[in-house]
């Protein structure tokens, strides 16, 4: 049916809305209006959708409406678009508690409803309605008893009742989500579906790159749901076609939709007719007043209730309800769904079968379980699983126990599954009760997933309700047992922490949420360690609490739980029932989560969780039963890198090979002399081959014992084979060992050639002896103890000087304390008691005594007592730092003279000092890109080696048969008395077996790791840790280093940097006025208010100030106060002046002047302390805005003073007095000292030094031009900053990014090379590749220049390996003979180990580097650092590389600037390294309107 009436729809466009208030004032006004149905305004989209009747308004009227509330408004489209009204036909009960004109006229005051029509016989009314605002359902709900007709005819799809029950379900849609990299994303996408019209819920994982949504198909689309997805900027895609959603969750909203909002008049009707009914529901999970009033003001909105009591302490609410309008089940689930959800209400048994819609008996029922009768069971069954019953008796006790508890009708233990059974009355008691009962018995209980209903008339309802609620704490009694069962731990990475009060501002906050157990922040780290309860709070809730409050915070994943680990030996353990018990009564314990006890080795193996159990407690556990542990000592003397075993090892095999060596050189040299002299006999006397063989034998070595077998052979035999067994077993292990993996090392080759050289000698002796030969043969016995000797003495050397690499970690590991003294307080402090533990067992929390002399021996902050320390050998910090309560102290500094008690805040590995010998100890052992090519080198290395010593032997036994003068002219003592074809494989073997012993893959091995060791050692020694060899290798090609702004080139902390007095010091003198001013601000926590009074207070020589009164602040213009009792303040200064001004005219002896040099300098109204009487001052401090607001006149040239401090980057506050003017202050964020040295170094080493900052472009520029950087990226976000680097990557730039590592973390591992400044004690900092622990920017240069040497020194390495091998390769072979150059294999085997040791040697002169020191650079950049003019820099906004170039200057303006520029610097009494503001405007800087107002270049 087509109404006469025409309804159009249309889009407005309004201009001007900023909150949700305007919307609700737009959609209040708009509404209230005749002929319109319906209107939503969106804030996002700027638009208003009204749906109005064409007859009563227009297009035009509207706009005219909203133009009159103050704002703009334009329609989208010229042609409004009609909107199709629905039709329903319901059926009038003749019994009907209305009649029926009171049925039409209930119906038309509802917006929706465009016309009622009824039958001529008054039982059917025809309802003609807008489906997009009401639907069927609703409608048949406002007239209680009425029903859809069933004479009606078919309703058409896409007509109400297809809309109307469709409403109700929600559909499940799966979507692939592609372009996600970290939790932000997530939590964008979540945040901006989450926000549309329809959708329910959104849940979206980053590891399945998933999203999955729960949406109603009647507001929104699928398609629609995906676009908005790729809109956010990410790729989409179905993955499963969208399903209806059977078990949605109830939520309040969609319950406030779908309950009628009916006129009082209608209600007051319904309640006089049908009498309102009362109900009492236990409600379980409230814990204080909050979750009262949360139910009852949620629950007393809907229409259907008239009255809610709720009560704390019986857990009940009593509600007074019309059962016409709600069921008593939609009640229940809405209770359930009161923020947090996690109420439980259960029903009384009277009212267990009412049905959802008493009166309604539709043909569409059936098919919609929503409309079935849903009951509750009269008893529910619970399973709750049960550890620690070891018998039937422990089963008899808990059913025993538990039957007699109130409310439980049965129970059934299993001692099998581990489980009981247990059927109660809801109304009586609750799993949680009867979980914790079981616990009091000494066993552990936890709830299975879902109880199970005995009558389940309802699994969807029954379901859904375990379903959405997580098990909630139920009384204060169980709450602490439970907490401990439930705690949960997470770790939140926060952003944006700059101080110590940051931290105390998010622990403060959080203590207070619910659910919240505990927080601990660490500054440094940037991590928030937070202890909750998953029932109350979940980790994204934690991380958004902290946004809230200011900073950056997402969740940190896979983030371990650091379990600790305890080694303890455990004595007096007797049999397996000792074992038993031990570990039985250890499971027991809270906190302990696995214990392994065994009886052989008396050793105890236990994992425990340090939040809740310490190591101490589970010793005292274990000397409570009866037995004696003590640690497992570890061993802490850094032995494994002092290479003491191996050394020994070599230095043993080094003599044995050397006791056996000297006899065989000596028979050598013998032999050589005797050789050359019968040479020159058979030059000069042409003998015989008989009369050679009577002078061999007349030789006593040539003497032989045996036919064939001399003395000297014999002797060389004997002393060669206990050097084959002894000298080299190692090599022969280690040789076995390679080949078994088919690897081919450094021992191969050496086995390889004195294996041969030995074997073939052996084969050779034993021929002549069968062939009983006059001539004795050559041997090679000498060749295997004399590489032996090199051999060792070269690994010797080489393990000392390892040794030596490592001896900054070994220093580093040997700081660590071995003992700590705990102490017991008492109230006060007073001390009750002390006692000496090892380090491992102190736990976190301990207070710690440190006395005089003594080591800290863990990481915490001083609670008491006042110290110097010494922390160089962590910081590198010459000078001991003074510390006193509240300072933080680091574990293996040494505390110099006051006694000191400290609390524990990290121990074991998680101490500052154990955080960086891990660095150190990962990065010597990490492999540098240029030692992995060095090692695959070394891998083709020994094969072609072997290779060319076989073509080396084949070559020479070929050349010598073809051509024998070759082999006859250049081998060394040849005579005619061996055979030719013996001379010739002679000497073939010696050439290969020379090859083989000069070959050295161990020196190409050697050449980065020991650099990378030294490099890494003596940076740490420097204060600059390096994590690896990649990042030390890679330093050195960097080409760029950006540097972020704040806390990295500037302190991070505003200063005072000039005050400029208003008024004359005989009006108000100036430290009258500071005095004031230092008072007024003290109250203030406002960064620019505490650098005010830390001036005047230094200014003043003064730790305590006024007194301040009606302090009051207003946020963005400035404070107004009442300051008292500052003249006994400015009488102690006074006095001050006057003692130095004496003490001054008795140096100087000017006698005659003394009189008037005794007056006060400064202070005019001076009095003495008997007239002291305190004076009020009515102070105001602020910006222009504020003074103006208080009636006080800025003048033209205090304004223009502020303007320019202002265009230099500077906040300018003005101060008044007594409604007087008196003083201009700016502050600033100071550069850092060395900051200038340190970019001009960088440029000169030839390097482009960039700033990247988020701060405004004005600051920007200014800190620019100070430190002398002439490209800047300004108000760059955090998450651009890795766009950017990565941008500069993209130019094929190596970027270096010097960042402090909270909110650069994402560039600084984007980066080639990551440096992360200035954090303290921060060397966890995950994204940086170096991190200097002091905050100074010369380490920056340091690192680099350091990078650079370490790069130079492995050079050096590689061309000592590689020279020894390619000139020494071709030498040994024989490649070199025709100029006479030919190596004996001993001579190959000394050249090999000598190009080990010297490549080790050279590694360790990197021993020597010293940092660049800044005095010298200073020296040589004298006169050539200038400050650069604003022409000069070049200001790139954001992202973009297009930047806001600085004007055009003429060539006279820039003369002009240079020489203004030169003056200034001149004429500065300071250098004008000061003068910054912070990184956001708006946070710190009380004028934030007054940014932006001049030209950036102003000049």
């Amino acid at each position: 049916m087509q109404p006469n009436i025409k309804q159009l729809t249309v889009i407005v466009f309004l201009v001007g809305m900023t909150c949700n208030s305007c919307v609700q004032t737009i959609e209040q006004h708009v509404g209230k209006m005749n002929g319109i149905h319906n209107i939503k305004v969106s804030l996002e989209d700027k638009n208003a959708v009204v749906i109005y009747d064409s007859k009563l308004q227009t297009p035009a009227t509207l706009q005219e409406a909203i133009y009159d509330m103050g704002f703009d408004a334009t329609s989208a489209d010229s042609n409004p678009q009609p909107v199709l009204p629905d039709t329903i036909f319901l059926a009038i009960p003749t019994q009907s508690a209305l009649t029926s004109k009171q049925i039409c006229s209930t119906l038309l005051k509802n917006k929706g409803i465009l016309d009622v029509k009824l039958s001529s016989d008054q039982k059917t009314a025809v309802v003609t309605f807008i489906s997009s605002i009401i639907n069927g359902k609703q409608i048949m709900q406002m007239v209680p008893g009425v029903d859809l007709s069933t004479s009606a005819p078919e309703v058409t799809p896409g007509t109400c009742e297809d809309s109307s029950w469709s409403q109700a379900s929600s559909v499940v849609l799966r979507l692939r989500v592609e372009g996600m990299t970290c939790h932000s994303c997530t939590s964008t996408i979540e945040g901006k579906i989450g926000k549309l019209q329809g959708i329910q819920r959104i849940k979206v994982s980053l590891d399945n790159r998933e999203a999955v949504v729960v949406y109603q198909p009647h507001l929104i689309t699928a398609e629609e749901i995906k676009h908005q997805i790729e809109a956010a900027g990410f790729t989409a895609s179905f993955k499963k076609q969208p399903r209806p959603l059977k078990l949605s969750a109830i939520d309040l909203e969609r319950l406030r939709n779908t309950q009628t909002k009916c006129s009082e008049t209608a209600l007051k009707e319904n309640s006089n007719v049908n009498d309102t009914k009362t109900i009492v529901f236990r409600i379980d999970g409230m814990h204080c007043r909050s979750c009262v009033l949360n139910i009852q003001s949620t629950i007393s909105a809907l229409p259907s209730v008239t009255s809610i009591v709720v009560s704390l302490e019986k857990k009940s609410a009593i509600i007074n309800y019309n059962p016409n309008l709600i069921s008593v089940d939609v009640l229940r689930k809405a209770i359930e769904a009161v923020s947090p959800e996690t109420f439980k209400v259960s029903l009384p048994d009277e009212y267990e079968n009412v049905a959802l819609f008493s009166t309604l008996a539709s043909p569409l029922k059936s098919p919609h379980p929503a409309l079935k009768d849903a009951s509750q069971p009269l008893t529910q069954v619970v399973v709750i699983n049960i550890e620690g019953m070891t018998c039937n008796s422990c089963v008899q006790s808990i059913e025993g126990v538990i039957s007699q508890k109130a409310g439980v009708k049965s129970i059934h233990v299993s001692l099998s599954n581990c489980n009981a059974t247990i059927e109660y009355d809801p109304l009586q008691t609750c799993p949680e009760d009867l979980r914790s009962s079981v616990e009091d018995m000494g066993f552990d209980a936890s709830l299975s997933e879902l109880p199970v209903g005995i009558a389940q008339p309802s699994a969807e309802v029954q379901l859904e309700s375990h379903k959405t609620e997580p098990p909630s704490k139920v009384s204060p009694t169980h709450l602490a047992r439970q907490e401990t069962k439930t705690i949960s731990k997470c770790y939140v990475q926060v952003t944006g922490m700059t101080c110590a009060s940051c931290v105390a501002n998010i622990e403060r906050n959080l203590r207070r949420e619910d659910g919240i157990h505990s927080i601990l922040v660490a500054l440094m780290a940037g991590k928030a360690e937070v202890r909750y309860n998953p029932a109350v709070i979940h980790p994204s809730a934690i991380a958004e609490l902290i946004r809230e409050l200011g900073f950056g915070a997402t969740v940190m994943e896979n983030c371990g739980e650091g379990d600790g680990i305890l080694e303890l030996v455990v004595r007096g353990m007797t049999c397996a029932s000792c074992v038993h018990k031990i570990e039985s009564t250890l499971m027991k314990t809270n906190g302990v989560l696995y214990c392994s006890v065994a009886l052989a080795t008396n050793k105890a193996h236990i994992k425990y969780d340090p939040e809740i159990i310490g190591p101490r407690d589970v010793i005292q556990v274990i000397k409570d039963l009866g037995f004696t542990p003590s640690l497992v000592k570890k061993d802490r003397s850094a032995s494994h890198l002092d290479h003491k075993q191996e050394i020994r090892q070599w230095k043993r095999s080094f003599v044995v090979s050397l006791v056996f060596c000297i006899p065989v050189m000596g028979l050598m040299i013998y032999m050589m002399v005797m050789d050359s002299q019968l040479a020159d006999a058979h030059a000069h006397h042409n003998m015989s081959n008989e009369e050679m063989e009577a002078l061999h034998s007349s030789m006593v070595l040539e003497y032989q014992l045996l036919p064939g077998l001399s003395v000297m052979n014999f002797l060389s035999f004997l002393l060669c084979v206990p050097v084959q067994m002894f000298g080299g077993w190692h090599f022969y292990i280690q040789a076995y060992k390679a080949l078994k993996h088919k690897t081919a090392n450094m021992d191969v080759l050496i086995v390889l050639a004195t294996s041969i050289a030995f074997v073939y000698s052996f084969v050779i002796l034993l021929v002549a002896m069968a062939e009983k030969a006059k001539v004795n043969p050559v041997t090679f016995f000498d060749t295997p103890p004399m590489l032996f000797v090199f051999i060792s003495l070269g690994r010797w050397l080489e393990h000392v000087a390892k040794g030596k690499t490592s001896e900054a970690l070994a220093r580093l590991i040997s700081l660590q304390a071995t003992e700590a003294t705990i102490v017991t307080l008492g109230p006060d402090n007073v001390l009750l008691s002390e006692e000496q533990v090892d380090v491992e067992l102190v736990q976190r929390g301990d207070i710690v005594k440190v006395i005089p002399g003594g080591k800290f021996p863990v990481d915490g902050h001083v609670i008491e007592g006042h110290s110097m320390v010494d922390e160089s050998l962590i910081t590198g910090e010459a000078m001991p730092v003074t510390k006193k309560p509240g300072n933080t102290v680091i574990a293996g500094s040494i505390n110099q003279n006051g006694s000191l008690l400290i609390s524990a805040t990290h121990v074991g590995a998680d101490t500052t000092l154990s955080q960086i010998v891990k660095l150190v100890e990962e990065a010597q052992t990490s492999k540098a890109p240029i030692q992995q090519f060095a090692d695959k080198l070394s891998g083709y290395f020994v094969p072609s080696i072997v290779a060319v010593s076989v073509v080396t032997l084949f070559a020479w036994i070929i050349i010598g048969f073809v051509d024998f003068e070759i082999v006859e002219k250049y081998f060394l003592g040849y005579n005619k008395s061996i055979s030719a074809a013996e001379v010739i494989i002679r000497f073939a073997f010696q050439a290969s077996i020379t090859v083989l012993c000069i070959a050295c893959p161990c020196s190409l091995g050697l050449a980065t790791p020991t650099a990378v060791m030294v490099g890494t050692g003596v940076g740490a020694q420097n204060g600059i840790l390096i994590k690896g060899g990649e990042p030390l290798e890679m330093a050195h090609k960097v080409k760029v280093v950006v540097f972020d702004k704040t806390g990295t080139i500037t302190h991070g902390t505003p200063e005072v940097m000039q005050v400029k007095f208003l008024v004359e010091s005989n009006q108000l003198p100036h430290n009258k006025m500071l005095a004031i001013v230092g008072t007024a601000e003290s109250n203030s926590e406002h960064p620019l208010g505490v650098a005010i009074t830390k001036y005047c207070k230094k200014e003043l020589e003064s730790e305590t100030l006024g007194t301040c009164t009606d302090f009051q602040v207003v946020p963005g213009c400035g404070i107004s106060c009442k300051v008292t009792n500052i003249e006994a303040l400015l009488y102690r200064k006074n006095e001050m002046v006057e003692e130095n001004n004496i003490k001054n005219v008795t140096l100087v002896k000017i006698e005659e002047n003394r009189d008037e040099s005794v007056q006060p300098a400064l202070i005019i109204d001076a009095e003495l302390p008997t007239t002291l009487t305190s004076q009020k001052y009515s102070v105001l401090i602020g910006n222009r805005e504020w003074m103006n607001r208080n009636g006080l006149l800025v003048k033209n040239e205090v304004d223009k003073a502020m303007t320019e401090h202002e265009r230099r980057g500077r906040t300018a506050v003005l101060a008044a007095v007594d409604g007087v003017l008196c003083g201009l202050i700016a502050i600033a964020d100071t550069v850092k000292p060395e900051a200038e040295l340190a970019v001009y170094t960088l440029k000169s080493m030839g390097l482009e030094v960039v700033l990247m900052t988020g701060d405004n472009s004005k600051t920007a520029r200014s800190i620019a031009s100070q430190v002398g950087i002439t490209k800047v990226f300004a108000e760059v976000l955090p998450s651009h900053k890795v766009a950017k680097v990565k941008q500069l990557q993209d130019e094929g730039k190596r970027v270096a990014m010097v960042g402090d590592g909270i909110n650069d973390s994402p560039a600084l591992a984007m980066a080639n090379v990551g440096i992360a400044i200035g954090t303290g004690t921060d060397v966890a900092i995950e994204a940086a590749d170096v991190v200097l622990i002091r905050d100074d920017l010369m380490d920056v240069v340091a690192s680099i220049d350091l990078s650079r040497k370490t790069v130079k020194r492995i050079r050096i390495n590689f061309v000592f390996a590689l020279i020894y091998n390619l000139i020494g390769v071709p030498i040994a072979a024989g490649v070199f003979l025709p100029i006479g150059l030919v190596l004996q294999p001993w001579m190959g085997s000394a050249a090999m180990a000598a190009s080990s040791v010297s490549v080790v040697l050279s590694s360790l002169l990197l021993k020597m580097y010293q940092k660049p020191s800044a005095e010298k650079l200073e020296f040589r950049a004298r006169g050539q650092m200038r400050h650069k003019s604003p022409s000069q820099i070049s200001v790139h906004i954001g992202i973009d590389e297009t930047g806001t170039g600085s004007p055009k200057l003429s060539l006279m303006d820039q003369i002009i600037n240079y020489s203004r520029a030169s003056i200034n610097s001149l004429f500065s009494d300071k250098r004008s390294v000061n003068s910054i503001v912070l990184n956001e405007p708006d946070k710190h800087s009380l004028l934030v309107g007054d940014f932006g107002e001049d030209d950036d270049t102003a000049l």
